[in-house]
């Protein structure tokens, strides 16, 4: 990588004009919407987020020759997916801030927000459509399905200590790494490549994602709020039970703050108790030590496929994800 560049300038270098075009879709979106929702789209599409979904699905249609036009057309509806189900994840939350932005929610209340993300969805749904390949559609509407059970398994074992590493896995799949798997998959189909190549960016996709979701839990431990964007430890104060907070009732099962706190007591105090036992054991390296694991399979999967400089970024983008602090 050249010394003037960052990692993920690097890592975007081959695809910067696909890029640009989806930016353009989404401010073209924005732009051309009726005026009562021009406000809210301009507060949510033109966001400074790494649109990380849409640079797998354009790099895994790198690898065999095609027009490129649907790939772009499928890395909008991507993120308009993303952007949708962010909207409404944090609705249900509560949350007053997005990577330090105001929610929608805390702008103009659960109502708008509920039925701008509906919005939002049909619109990706509305692109994904253009592709023309029903075998893309049926896998963003599957795509859909997952992301809205992730949530909804989410809200119904909120506060409950009856969660395992196995139904963990579960959750952060349908909520997280079903979009990036649907990323890697589309983008392969899209270009037209063979069936053995679809499995493999299907795979990475799936694992890069895994990877993605475990790290997120992570910082919410372990970064600040600077970094990422929201009060440390939140996810405690709402009730989910992340990796860390799973190997620390593991280790302690009996006098354990993440106890205390689902059971109503003290949250703020048992909230920051948690985050520090956390802090000053090795729960932080046994968690980046499983999404290292993911990162792996992902770069594992992709060896299949020819040697190129989009391969290359799709293994630096794969090490990036876990190396990250937003």
């Amino acid at each position: 990588m050249p010394r003037n560049q960052t990692k993920i300038e690097f890592i975007y270098e081959p695809i910067q004009e696909e890029l640009a075009k989806v930016e353009e879709n989404l401010r073209t979106l924005a732009g051309v919407c009726e005026a009562h929702l021009t406000g809210f789209l301009s507060h949510i599409l033109p966001s400074q987020g790494k649109r990380v979904r849409p640079a797998v699905t354009i790099l895994a249609s790198r690898f065999h020759p095609n027009s490129g036009g649907a790939p772009v057309i499928m890395a909008t509806a991507v993120e308009l997916l993303h952007i949708a189900s962010l909207v409404h994840d944090d609705t249900v939350d509560g949350s007053n801030l997005r990577r330090g932005i105001a929610t929608v929610s805390s702008l103009w209340g659960r109502n708008v927000a509920v039925l701008l993300g509906d919005y939002v969805f049909a619109t990706s749904a509305t692109w994904v459509c253009d592709t023309e390949d029903v075998r893309v559609i049926r896998r963003f509407s599957e795509t859909i399905m997952e992301l809205s059970s992730g949530e909804l398994m989410e809200t119904v074992a909120a506060y409950s200590i009856e969660q395992n590493y196995e139904q963990y896995i579960e959750r952060i799949y349908n909520k997280t790494a079903s979009l990036f798997r649907t990323a890697g998959e589309t983008g392969a189909v899209l270009s037209g490549i063979g069936e053995m190549e679809v499995k493999a960016l299907t795979d990475y996709g799936y694992n890069i994602g895994m990877a993605f979701q475990i790290v997120d839990d992570i910082l919410d431990f372990q970064g600040t709020e600077e970094e990422i964007g929201k009060p440390v430890g939140q996810d405690l104060l709402q009730g989910t039970l992340t990796l860390p907070a799973i190997l620390l009732l593991k280790r302690y099962p009996n006098d354990n703050p993440v106890l205390e706190l689902f059971q109503g007591e003290d949250r703020e105090m048992n909230s920051k108790r948690a985050v520090e036992m956390v802090q000053n054991s090795t729960i932080l390296a046994e968690s980046y030590a499983v999404a290292d694991q993911f990162r792996d399979k992902a770069i594992d999967a992709i060896k299949v496929l020819q040697s190129s400089r989009e391969r290359e970024s799709l293994q630096e983008l794969a090490i990036y994800v876990t190396d990250r602090r937003w």
